[in-house]
């Protein structure tokens, strides 16, 4: 009975097995494949994998004609400004929801998450059309605007999560030893917040890196972004100058959602959305 008992143990872990097997295929099995046309010279079918390797359109990605470095610019030039109007306009708003007793709270919270609502390609093309009247259209000032009505749900939510956090009693004691207000909140209230606020804008620096939509139909042609290079590269059929954008774009949302699991504790978690 107990032999019976261990192989049927041991069969039972077969399922798990292809189970596990086939998540991880789907997962990193396109990785993989990006990561083989990023050094492909030559492939096609029904060959399984590339028959010549090399480095050549590594070259022509950051040659000056490549646009390649000129779109990464581009992309972290806007990503910085966007975190950096995101989180001065959400740590003001993030602080007075997390410590005002304001009316309809939880609806100025929810308001935030209006421009994820709709189809993004509507509001995109009616915003293209306003800022193209104001001369807005094809600015990077009219791209980092975009992205940050995306952005601003992350920042404020998160940044209020923080605020919430913090035990206000930590507060009264910097006021009871003759602190004031700007400086209990610049000494007291604002480190503690830092490790909340850090993740908040990394997770705005990400979503401005990623954006197509809005980057497409207000910065295009003149502003050139990586997805908007992944995009025409792909579409024309360059499979390895696509492979090597997508990997800028991957590399640097990995390595800052690791920076996010350090920096976003479980009782800033907790309070999101609260």
């Amino acid at each position: 009975m107990t032999a019976l008992r261990n192989n049927l143990s041991a069969l039972w872990w077969v399922p798990r097995g292809i189970i596990f097997g086939l998540l991880a295929f789907f997962i990193f099995g396109p990785l993989f494949n990006m990561l083989l046309w990023t050094v492909t010279e030559k492939w096609y079918f029904p060959h399984t994998f590339p028959l010549e390797y090399g480095f050549s359109s590594w070259e022509k990605v950051f040659a000056p004609r490549g646009g390649a470095l000129e779109s990464l610019g581009n992309s972290l030039v806007v990503a910085l400004l966007t975190v950096a109007v995101a989180l001065a306009l959400a740590i003001p708003a993030g602080y007075a929801l997390a410590r005002l007793k304001l009316p309809l709270r939880g609806v100025i919270l929810l308001a935030f998450l209006i421009p994820q609502a709709f189809p993004n390609l509507t509001v995109y093309v009616n915003i293209a059309r306003i800022f193209y009247e104001i001369g807005l259209n094809g600015t990077i000032p009219g791209v980092v605007l975009v992205h940050v009505s995306h952005g601003l749900v992350y920042a404020v939510w998160i940044a209020t999560a923080a605020f919430s956090a913090i035990d206000p009693e930590l507060e009264q004691a910097a006021r009871n030893i003759g602190a004031g207000p700007l400086r209990t909140f610049r000494d007291v209230t604002l480190p503690l917040a830092a490790p909340g606020l850090m993740a908040s804008a990394i997770f705005v620096f990400l979503e401005s890196l990623d954006e197509f939509t809005g980057s497409f139909f207000v910065g295009a042609p003149d502003v050139n972004m990586l997805p908007l290079l992944l995009y025409t590269t792909a579409s024309g059929g360059n499979y390895q100058i696509a492979s090597i954008t997508a990997l800028l774009l991957l590399v640097p949302s990995l390595v800052f959602m690791l920076v996010v699991e350090r920096f976003l504790k479980a009782d800033v978690l907790s309070r999101v959305g609260q």
